[in-house]
Order: structure tokens, then sequence, then C-alpha cells
């Protein structure tokens, strides 16, 4: 990190201030809020993938002590409005309760709401409700087809959204290229499962007419969204972001259970909150994530260059559309990955099935395809019988090419792909690698080296809204930040967004610290509410690094600049002669001549005679930053500038799998990244190593399976299998730095570092140690189950291959 060596306090190692009260017990998540006579909610699921609600029944549970209300959906979709749908679907209607009609196993049909969550589930089990079973679909596949059962028939199709982009010469490349490879992949349905579930509290005031909102939150637009399906006007909303959230990497939307828990407390007059119980947030919260399916083909010539790519990616949302369709657009923005593939045609399909819905999950859609694109590299690679390795290295983007304009209107702002490749392979070191392979395959078992290059797009635009529905020609994504100066000198900053992990107190102390030359550990960082609050698009899209990061340094430069004209106005000379150093600021050519930070503040605060004329008295400033390169709708073939930022991640990887049981072993893990100037290094690292055991968990343990009735099979954590401290190897992250040229310290998002890449890599290491037995998995997870059932089909091919030359020899 050469460049880091430029500034005072960025990319130096420094404890994170979030640390501090988290390590110490004190961080105060919304489960710890405690409320006055708050009253509690259970939730009534319906045990249908698809049924009519004919009636329901709550006279029993009204009468059990304790009880309140029962809220059923009749009364709350008469009082609400329904939430977006994310896409032009207006006949997708979602609300916080079924609609008459329960479109998944799991969906809330009531709310039973008792003066204690042991009190509201009693009640909610004597809730009687009458059910008509209806036809109903899990596969994707199917629920396209025209014979399929509707999920939602007045929309008149089971595909909510389908689009097909064309990027280039698409017919004349595959016309000329002398070899095409087809294939298929399947992203299994996942997470992240974090051990926070979802909570919320909600107090309204009838007096101030103010309803306040707790909750583990990370979701753009919250507030609006919330105000607006309550019909409630936007500044009667007030949410409360100094809540600490337990883990979100994306899932914790929570959009339908604060209309929920919001309508219950304006309606009864008393504080409510629900927090989800597991089985609730894993079978009907909202959490899944992408379950997509990849056909892929292509087109390259003999010396192993791909000249042009077709895709199509069939994503099954599940029942109801929030942002889920949008996580096919987030790989517009890196289609071609880190690669010189000069033309695409990209069919983004969503498709709604009788299952729980989709949310954003960390990399909004982009890991999937990841994992498809460097799968089909691998494929070349052996079909070419050529390294994989050299096959990356003669079509990645080279850094002399960079901003690199990518088929679907994206420019790369920078990179060094090959030099962070090697770097993974040196740190490795890969011909130790390559030797450690072969003597783990003397001894019996099956071995393999993974291999995965891949883009981390980073500084979350607002782009593919209005690409995947020009209803909505939304081009900016804002971000702010407050900073003051008090009469004593100390500095605070404010921030208007939620934070779940990803150490934004350190960031912001940092950034205003380094424009300010001050401690970063003196400077305060706080969270607004949202009637208080400036504009932020909140940390998705791994984004704030750029966003908070620059709207931080922007508020700084402000107050940095108005101390400079306070202190010429005073020593009598021009600005551009005058040095800051340390809050100080001197003449430069008379370093004696200097006025200190102390007494600059001062006048700020209090001698309105020593400040320059039509100043305003004060050190207050706000700076609001548009997302660089954003502000542009799609062009009409769907071009556009998605994400401004590319991070870059190359990962290598050393397993060996026990033939006789499918269990694989980590020999040896390598992750070389590159997110330009790292702002807080052990920040990075941190999400680094999380992403990768993110990655691990998503392509060898973690599915929400379904049954084909379309009850959840992994609604606990017996069945949906997380990586622990056993599972997760040892890793080595090694850091390389090309900076960004758009952002304000050459910094790149890493937010989902890590994840983009593991999955990719961990399926090449074992379709490696697979393929000497003629077995490869096409799927993930690549349980150990899976594993072995490919090895066992393998060997019954093998046989059957055998008798039949036996047969074809054999003397008549």
């Amino acid at each position: 990190m050469a460049e880091a060596g430029k500034f005072r306090y960025i990319g130096k190692h420094r404890r994170a201030v979030e640390h501090r009260r988290f390590v110490s017990g004190r961080g105060r998540y919304a489960a710890d809020i405690q409320l006055p006579d708050v009253l509690h909610v259970a939730i009534v699921a319906s045990p249908h993938a698809h049924a009519r609600i004919r009636a329901i029944d709550a006279s029993e549970a009204l009468a059990m002590p304790g009880v309140h209300a029962v809220l059923t959906g009749e009364e709350l979709c008469a009082n609400t409005d329904a939430m977006l749908p994310g896409v032009d679907a207006p006949e997708v209607k979602r609300y916080a309760l079924a609609d008459g009609v329960a479109r998944y196993s799991g969906e809330w049909v009531a709310a039973v709401v008792a003066e204690s969550r042991a009190l509201a589930e009693d009640a909610a089990e004597a809730v009687a409700v009458d059910y008509e079973p209806m036809p109903h679909v899990v596969d994707p596949l199917a629920a396209m087809e025209d014979s399929a059962p509707q999920v939602h028939p007045r929309h008149g199709s089971n595909v909510i959204f389908r689009r097909v982009f064309d990027w280039g010469e698409v017919d004349d490349h595959f016309a000329q290229a002398p070899h095409k490879l087809s294939y298929r992949v399947r992203w299994a349905r996942s997470s992240t499962v974090p051990i926070e579930t979802f909570a919320v509290s909600c107090w309204w005031n009838d007096a101030t007419g103010i309803l306040d909102v707790w909750a583990s939150i990370q979701m753009p637009k919250y507030p609006d969204q919330l105000a607006k399906a309550l019909r409630l006007p936007g500044n009667a909303v007030r949410v409360h972001y100094d809540v600490d959230v337990g883990g979100s990497y994306g899932v914790k939307r929570g959009i339908k259970h604060t209309v929920l828990v919001g309508y219950l407390a304006r309606k009864l007059g008393r504080p409510v909150r629900f927090i989800e119980d597991r089985l609730e947030n894993m079978r009907g919260g909202d959490m899944q994530g992408p379950d997509r399916i990849f056909d892929v083909t292509l087109a390259f010539d003999a010396e192993g260059i791909i000249k042009s790519m077709r895709m199509r990616a069939v994503d099954d949302i599940g029942a109801y559309s929030g942002r889920s369709p949008l996580q096919l657009g987030k790989p517009v923005g890196a289609i071609v990955g880190p690669y010189r593939i000069a033309s695409v045609q990209y069919d983004a399909v969503s498709v709604m099935t009788n299952k729980t819905p989709q949310e954003a999950v960390r990399g909004f859609g982009q890991a999937p395809t990841n994992y498809a694109i460097e799968t089909g590299i691998d494929k070349v690679a052996r079909f070419l019988k050529m390294d994989r390795v050299e096959l990356r290295l003669r079509n990645l983007i080279g850094k002399d090419e960079f901003p690199y304009l990518i088929p679907s209107g994206t420019h790369y702002d920078s990179g060094d792909y090959a030099a962070v490749l090697g770097k993974a392979m040196d740190a490795a070191p890969f011909d130790d690698l390559l030797r450690q392979r072969e003597e783990l395959r003397r001894r019996g078992l099956l071995a393999g080296i993974g291999i995965s290059t891949c883009l981390e797009p980073s500084g979350g635009n607002s782009a593919f809204e209005p690409l995947f529905n020009a209803k909505n020609p939304t081009t900016t994504w804002m971000d702010s930040c407050l900073v003051r100066i008090d009469l004593s000198g100390s500095i605070t900053a404010l921030m208007g967004t939620s934070t779940s992990g990803q150490a934004h107190e350190t960031l912001v102390s940092t950034v205003v610290g380094e424009i300010l030359h001050r401690e970063p550990d003196g400077i305060r960082v706080l969270h607004a509410d949202s009637l208080n609050a400036l504009p932020s698009n909140s940390p998705v899209g791994s984004r704030m690094a750029i966003m908070l990061g620059g709207a931080a340094a922007g508020a700084a430069k402000k107050l940095r600049a108005k101390l400079l004209r306070i202190a010429a106005h005073n020593l009598g000379v021009a600005e551009d002669q005058l040095a800051y150093e340390g809050g100080n600021v001197a003449v430069a050519a008379e370093p004696g001549r200097s006025m200190s930070w102390d007494s600059l503040v001062e006048i700020a605060h209090r001698m309105y005679h020593k400040l320059p004329e039509g100043m305003e008295p004060g050190l207050q400033e706000k700076f609001v930053w548009e997302v660089p390169t954003g502000g542009k709708l799609p062009t009409e073939d769907g071009r556009v500038q998605m994400y401004p930022c590319h991070s870059f991640e190359s990962h290598v990887v050393l397993v060996s799998i026990d033939p006789e049981t499918g269990k694989t072993a980590f020999h040896r893990y390598v992750c070389g990244h590159d997110c330009g100037v790292m702002i807080s290094p052990d920040v990075v690292h941190g999400m680094t190593y999380g992403g990768i055991a993110h990655g691990l968990g998503a392509s060898m343990m973690e599915k929400f399976a379904f049954s084909e009735e379309g009850q959840l099979l992994a609604g606990t954590f017996m069945d949906y299998l997380l990586p622990s401290a056993l599972e997760v190897p040892s890793v080595t992250i090694v850091d390389h730095c090309t900076p960004s040229p758009l952002t304000e310290f050459g910094q790149k998002g890493s937010g989902e570092a890590g994840y983009l890449g593991s999955p990719a890599a961990i399926a090449s290491a074992i379709n490696d140690a697979l393929a000497p037995a003629g077995a490869s998995i096409d799927e993930l997870p690549m349980t150990p189950q899976a594993i072995w059932s490919a090895l066992r089909k393998a060997r019954q091919e093998a046989r059957t291959q055998s008798f039949s030359r036996t047969q074809e020899v054999e003397p008549v």
C-alpha cells in the first residue's frame, strides 16, 4: 500500500472506534430498546404454498388473558398501501399480511398482539384459519410455462421482468469464432443469516403526530417507503439510526415488519415491538437470496481468446417482488468480468414462484454472475487443454487499458488484474501448490487447485432502477455528511444512516481527521435520526467508503477553506500564501507569522469583528455528494455506467476430498485484493475474511431447499448449515493498490470483498479435484453428498463405457 504513505491517517492501522462498545458488551441493538408498556407481536403463518384464505376466527385468541388484538390482512390491506415492487408490475401487490391469498408457506396471514411474546405465541396457536389450497409452482423454469399456476393471476404471467440486452456484434463474433462452448450452472438459494434476526419497535405519539421507529435496518429510502405504506407524510416518521445492527449483509430490509408494527402502534396507542424468531426469519422474513440458473455460451478461438458471450440468467425471486429483480441489474456493470470480451447478449429473467421472497443479499447478484463466468473460463481451458492461469492472463484487461469500456456501457476506472493474480500466486506459492496437489493425489485423495479472478463493482449507483423500470427515472444516489467544530475546538460529524458492522464511525473520523489534520480518535461521529439527518442511500453496494467518505471529506474541506480565509484576513495575506499544517495556519514565506487552531476557532465562534466581510460566524458545514459518473439515464439499448469504481480480487485455493465420504479439506487459501487506497486496512481485511467465509458457505453448505409441495426444508440450523471456525480455513490476504481516479483519496468499495470471488474459486478447486475421476459439479452448494453422488455417477458411467468397449471387441 505505497499509496497510503501520502496520508497522515488513511491507510494506517488503528483500532475501530466502534470496537470498544462491542467488545465491552455495550452495543445498543434494536432488542435493547425498552419502551414503557410495550406490546409484543407473534405471527400466524400459512402452512400452504398457495391457498385462498376463506375465513379467520380469532375469537378464542382474543379471549385469552393479556391479548390486545388480532390483526388480519383484510384490515391491514384496507388501511395501508402496497409496498413497492421494484419493477413495473402494478398488479403484483404486496402487503405486510396476506391479502386474501397466501402465496408461500410461511407467509404472514395474521398478527397477534399481547402483553408478552409468550402470550402472543400462545394466542397465535388459537387463531383458526380456513384455507382453500390452490395449485402451486416452485420450479422457476416450470413457472415460465404458459400452463403453470399463476402466483399473481392479475399480472398475467409468472415472469415479472424480462429483457434481452444485445451489446456489440454478438452474432458476427459467434459466426467468426472457431469454437463455441455451452454450459449450465446453478446458484442455489442462500443468504447471510446474521446472528441477529430482524427487530423493530414503534411508538406513535398522538400529541406530536410522529411515529418513532427503532429497527435493525439496512435499506435505502426506508423512512420514505414506510411513510408511504402507512399513508403518512414523510415528516411523521422518525427512524432512529443510532441503533447498532447485528449483522446484515443486505438482508435487513424489514419494510413489511415495520409497516405491521407501525400500524399496530398507531391503532392501539401503545408502543409495539416485533422480534423475529429464527423460523420466522428464515421462512417468512424475506431474507433469502438469489436462486439463479445460468445458461451460457462462450465464443472463442484456438488461442483461448474469448470474443463473445451469450448468457441467460433465470432468477427465482419467490412470491413477491421487492428489490430482488434488480439483483439481475448490478451484473450489467461487470457483465464480462475482468476480461476483454467484446460483445455480450444478456437475457435477464426474473420469475415468481410459490416460495419465500428474495431480498438483497451481499453483492446484489454479482457473486452468482462471477461464479457463472469463472466456471466458463475453466471449461474453456479444459476444452483447449490450456493452463487456467495462462488462459486468464490472455484475456485479462491490461493495466494500460484503463479506463476500459465494456460492451454494456460501463467504464472500469482502474486496475492491474495480472499483478493481483501474480501476487496471489506468489503468496501461495503456486509451484508448491502443484507439488502438494500431486502428493495428496498419491495418498489416494482427490485434490484440486482453484482460481478465480473477479470484479467487485462498488459505489452503489441508481442506474439499475431506470434500467429495469423506465417509469423510475432516478439518477441520483447521493450521500452526505455534516461536520462541525465547536468553541473548544472539538470536531463532531453527523451521518444519516445505520451501521451493521462496517465501522462507519471509524471511516468518517479518519477522513475528517485527514483533511483537517486532527487526531481521528478525538473526533466524535454520530448517527442522526431521519428527521434530523442529511440525505443518504444507506450502506449498500460497497458504497460508503466512496460516498460517505467523499461526503465527509467534502464537508471537512469546506471547513478547512473557511479557516484559511479567516487566517488570510487576520494575517493580511492572500490565501494562496498560507500553509495549513496540523490545524494551524502560517504564512508560507514567514513561518513565524501564524495562527493556531484554537485562535482560529475562537474567532469563528466569538469574534465577529475579526471575520472576513460577509462570513457567517460558527464552524459547521455539510456536503452532499453524488455518485461519481452517475446522474445519467440508460441509453435505449441499455448501456449505462452502472457503478463508478471496480475493486478486484483473485483467489487461489488448494483442497483435498476424501473419495469415500465427499468431505472437503482446505490446505491453502490466498486472496489477492485491490480496492484502491484502503482508508482502514484492518476493517477491509476483516470484511474480506468474512466475505470468504460467507462464500465458503454458499459454495459448500448453505441452501434454502424446498419440497415439491413448497415447504421449506431448511428452516433451522440443523438443516441450513453455516460454516463455523472449524470449516473456515486460515486465509492469507495480499494487498495491491491501484487508486481510483474518481474518488477523494483513490479509495474503492470493499464491503462485498471476498464473497464475490470465493465461491467461484472453491468450485474451481473442487472440480479440479474431481476431474481425474471423470466427475464434475455445476451446481452450488457442493456438499459432501453432492460430491459423493457425482463420483458415484462417474464410476457408473466408466463401468458402462468399459462394458460397451468389451462388448464391441468380443468375437461373434
